[in-house]
């Protein structure tokens, strides 16, 4: 790649991944552990239309109504069509988004920890990224002070937030969302990929007068569908707009758009599952704790444990043992993804070998 004309920006990036092993347990990439019901899968292909040789309604306008309706069970908030776009996963909806409102000579602004894509697709935009760095905790007065201070002209905020798994309360998002207007500086993306998990309400309910505040969802994790690439959001009717200006036509395959219709239509099963995840998550916190380990508070379908001493070895150690987490980087932490029953109580069993890295505290 040496020899290559790459752009400056991006000479000596790494680009995005988490390791894919074949091992027992795969807890590091935070999907739904458990599959589609069969009978969603029977209805996918009894609703795989025949008309392949045509290209795919180009708006998606039948995946959109659907997913409006969804929002209005999940949040109570009722949108109309044009005020929800849909795309390939979540990633190429913020793709498109800086697409639209970033780009060379624009800045977006992230908190970190935080999704490391948001930088990634900022700068394979064209667009600066400037990382301000948090703790665990993310209150309003360190966003509102960032906005202030650097008037972004994307702003990221992430609730829950990967990896800490910390949700933001409103009034954090309010705070944000006036500052930003204050300064007249850009627009303001919230990141609810974890939505489902979260015991706060949702970022939608915050949208009506509100034009520059953008809610960006996955159906990936709660909806057990990471391998479809769906992702969607919920914004003023002129966002949708302006990101019709950068899709690629026909973006949404017929396929794809025929099965996210179904996901969405056996919706309700969800429920019960993404209850079963969260008290799984719980019992999984309660009982690593009992044996000295600390978690941070999470309101996702993960959790970071430590403290380690080294958390690479904690993670080779794991590895070894057929259990696959994930070493984001952060000192002391790894993330755990929130499994089956009997996979979370198989890493306690082995989170209990690895007590010589523990760092006493």
């Amino acid at each position: 790649m040496s020899d290559l004309p790459l752009r400056p920006e991006l000479v000596g990036r790494s680009p995005y991944g988490a390791p894919q092993i074949d091992v027992p347990i795969r807890l590091n990439t935070n999907e739904n552990p458990y599959p589609p019901p069969p009978e969603m899968i029977a209805d996918i292909a009894a609703r795989i239309a025949p008309d392949l040789n045509r290209y795919p309604d180009r708006d998606a306008v039948g995946l959109r109504a659907a997913l409006a309706e969804y929002l209005v069970d999940q949040t109570g908030v009722r949108l109309s069509v044009d005020q929800v776009w849909a795309a390939n996963g979540s990633n190429e909806i913020l793709q498109q988004i800086l697409q639209a409102f970033g780009g060379p000579g624009r800045t977006a602004l992230g908190f970190q920890p935080g999704y490391t894509m948001h930088e990634l697709i900022s700068r394979g935009t064209g667009t600066a990224f400037l990382g301000v760095p948090r703790d665990l905790h993310l209150d309003a007065d360190h966003v509102v002070a960032a906005v202030r201070e650097h008037r972004p002209d994307v702003l990221f905020l992430c609730s829950p937030n990967n990896p800490t798994g910390e949700s933001l309360p409103p009034d954090v998002i309010n705070a944000a969302y006036q500052a930003l207007a204050e300064t007249d500086s850009g627009i303001m993306v919230v990141d609810e990929a974890y939505a489902e998990f979260a015991g706060v309400d949702s970022a939608v309910g915050l949208l009506e007068g509100r034009p520059r505040l953008l809610v960006t969802r996955t159906m990936s994790k709660a909806f057990a569908f990471a391998g479809a690439r769906v992702g969607y959001l919920a914004a003023d009717p002129a966002v949708v707009e302006a990101l019709l200006l950068v899709r690629l036509p026909y973006h949404l395959s017929s396929l794809t758009q025929a099965a996210a219709q179904v996901a969405v239509e056996h919706s309700p099963r969800l429920k019960e599952q993404i209850r079963h995840l969260c008290r799984t998550r719980d019992e999984f916190v309660a009982a690593v704790s009992a044996k000295g380990w600390q978690c941070a508070p999470s309101d996702a379908n993960f959790v970071l444990v430590g403290p380690f001493i080294d958390p690479a070895r904690a993670w080779q150690r794991l590895l070894d043992q057929g259990i696959l987490v994930r070493d984001v980087g952060l000192p002391r932490w790894l993330r755990v993804t929130i499994g089956t029953d009997e996979q979370m109580a198989a890493l306690v069993d082995a989170l209990g070998g690895l007590k010589d890295l523990r760092e006493r505290t």
